[in-house]
């Protein structure tokens, strides 16, 4: 788009300029460990968009590039003086030379192409970048339920919402060599809550993701991000529904319980009732006894 709609689309839906500088700091540890063993590396940013992770990766040190097809987009980056070209990103990836950048991104560029340019894009990468080198892609996760019927549909230029398995997958064909997928943007404040909603669920999973994807190399350069990839991150689809299935396990036990105890003082209740009954019956049996024995004596007298 050459005028500025998308670029107000995004402020409005995805958020501010600064917010989205704020959550994709969550890259630093990954990257930066990778300047001890290329000073001043390339990265290329595709899809740069406003330039938030190109501006962080010119203040981790990086040497990088954004580039984006959306002029209105790249006035932001033009404003700030930040290293952005305009153009086709996957023309640009595919006329980079072998292994010659540290960090490829993608952020929230995947959903917009289609899956054979997917395959294009992680492909070349893995061509392009350095032993070590990282290949980052967010885009919207379709665990979110709402994120995958509605919020997804939102923007005009998605295609289609891609699954985070699919996309691991999709790095791992193309040979390298450890794959982390980082759940992303999720509420804090149910994380460790175990009294979820529905609502929880239908739209607590983490509304984004990202796969991290590494290239082979020595001991000595992936030993630097060893710890990153050994993490968690985020809450998935399914940790919300176990939390939802335990949450009825424990009403269940509970109305057992009540029940067990309703029970038992029916009984008791019953039993309770039936001795006065009983003492009730066998009085007016005896007394209408004692009647039809006097009517009796009476009839003898006559």
């Amino acid at each position: 788009m050459s005028d500025r709609f998308y670029q107000e689309f995004e402020e409005r839906y995805r958020g501010s300029r600064e917010l989205i500088k704020l959550r994709l700091e969550v890259y630093l540890p990954f990257v930066k460990p990778l300047l001890s063993a290329y000073p001043g590396v390339a990265a290329i940013d595709l899809g740069c968009g406003r330039g938030e992770w190109v501006e962080l990766l010119v203040e981790a040190g990086f040497t990088p590039m954004g580039v984006d097809a959306d002029t209105g987009m790249l006035d932001s980056c033009l404003k700030l003086a930040l290293p952005v070209e305009h153009g086709d990103a996957l023309d640009y990836l595919c006329a980079l030379p072998d292994e010659s950048q540290a960090v490829i991104s993608a952020i929230q560029l995947v959903e917009h192409i289609t899956f054979d340019q997917l395959r294009v894009l992680v492909g070349e990468s893995f061509r392009v970048l350095k032993p070590g080198g990282l290949l980052i892609m967010e885009t919207p996760n379709p665990e979110n339920i709402l994120v995958a019927t509605r919020n997804f549909y939102l923007d005009p230029t998605h295609l289609r919402p891609i699954p985070s398995m699919l996309l691991a997958f999709a790095a791992e064909y193309a040979g390298f060599h450890r794959v982390k997928t980082l759940r992303l943007q999720e509420s804090k404040d149910i994380v460790n809550r175990s009294d979820i909603s529905l609502q929880d669920v239908v739209n607590g999973a983490s509304p984004d993701y990202s796969i991290v994807a590494q290239k082979f190399a020595g001991e000595d350069i992936l030993s630097l991000t060893s710890k990153q990839f050994d993490a968690s991150y985020g809450l998935s689809l399914e940790d919300l529904m176990a939390r939802w299935d335990s949450r009825f396990e424990g009403f269940a036990t509970k109305a057992q319980q009540a029940l067990a105890i309703a029970e038992h003082s029916a009984a008791k209740l019953d039993r309770l009732l039936y001795l006065p009954i009983t003492v009730y019956r066998s009085t007016i049996g005896s007394l209408i006894m004692l009647v039809r024995r006097g009517v009796e004596r009476m009839r003898k007298l006559r």
